[in-house]
């Protein structure tokens, strides 16, 4: 297969508290042929929340990672939804709104930076599943995932607003991959709810009952794990599940994976490697389940 070349922006999250899907990301990317190349001095894209503070700002910082990314001439990818969706809006607006625009080049003037609206903002799970593809990726597997249950969550930003590459209620980009290599993608029809977000450090007790339903309903279906490509998704799940169970007198402890653990896990790639040892809710049994269906194959 020939390599395909991206920009690649990491977020902020990747840096700190979801280090595990930055180095899962560059491992699985390595075994595909991707070449994710870092752009550099790149900044925090804006986020959501300080887009409902400080909306021209947020613009300009999101806009000034586009125009570096310009630079290079490649699609800029993006693991993170949030990001995703911050980076996606800028360009939209930038691209249909005049007077938005002008107020970004006169601040992107400041730093020496121009923006023509010319870069590509791609999700890593699109560019695994469409320039890739699942039957690619299903030959580049070492073992068979069959036996395993799987929840897959893609949280409420990845797939909306724009309808880049899934349905925005009823997606099923990472079921199909996982089905492809072996698993069992359980029913799951909270797979596009919101986890509560921000809302944790905020209003709590919202977002902690959002919570609850997403791992009640993965429960139900007796998934042996949730896998997201959101890392904020990811840290209220795994972060909070504990303060559920005991808010709701609950018991269970469903380990939360990114979607690139999960196919790390198919390749063969080290635990060290994909970071399963950082899980809050522990991997581990996980670990143990599969272990013991590989031996009995």
């Amino acid at each position: 297969m020939e390599e395909l070349v991206y920009s690649y922006y990491p977020g902020c999250s990747l840096e700190a508290t979801s280090k595990a899907y930055d180095r899962s990301t560059r491992a699985v990317a390595e075994r595909l042929g991707i070449r994710l190349i870092e752009l550099e001095d790149w900044n925090c894209c804006g986020a959501t929340a300080y887009m409902s503070v400080q909306e021209l700002l947020s613009f300009a910082i999101s806009a000034r990672n586009l125009a570096l990314a310009e630079q290079y001439g490649r699609p800029l990818v993006t693991p993170c939804a949030a990001c995703f969706t911050t980076l996606n809006k800028t360009n939209t607006y930038l691209a249909e709104f005049p007077k938005l625009k002008e107020q970004i080049d006169e601040i992107l003037d400041e730093g020496g930076l121009t923006y023509n609206g010319t870069i590509q903002v791609r999700h890593l799970l699109s560019v695994f599943t469409q320039d890739v593809g699942t039957e690619a990726i299903q030959a580049k597997a070492k073992r068979d995932l069959r036996g395993l249950k799987v929840a897959c969550y893609y949280g409420c930003q990845i797939v909306r607003p724009l309808h880049e590459f899934d349905d925005p209620e009823m997606p099923t980009t990472m079921d199909t991959l996982f089905e492809q290599l072996g698993a069992e993608a359980v029913y799951f029809p909270m797979k596009a709810k919101c986890c509560g977000g921000s809302l944790i450090g905020s209003t709590e007790d919202v977002a902690l009952r959002l919570i609850k339903n997403i791992l009640l309903c993965a429960d139900q279906y007796e998934a042996d794990c949730i896998v997201t490509a959101c890392p904020l998704c990811q840290i209220n799940l795994d972060a909070y599940q504990e303060r559920v169970c005991r808010q709701y007198n609950l018991n269970f402890q469903i380990p939360i994976l990114f979607f690139t653990q999960l196919i790390g896990l198919a390749f063969g790639v080290p635990n060290e490697d994909l970071g399963l040892r950082t899980n809050i809710v522990p991997a581990k049994p996980l670990l143990e389940k599969y272990q013991a269906l590989l031996e009995r194959k």
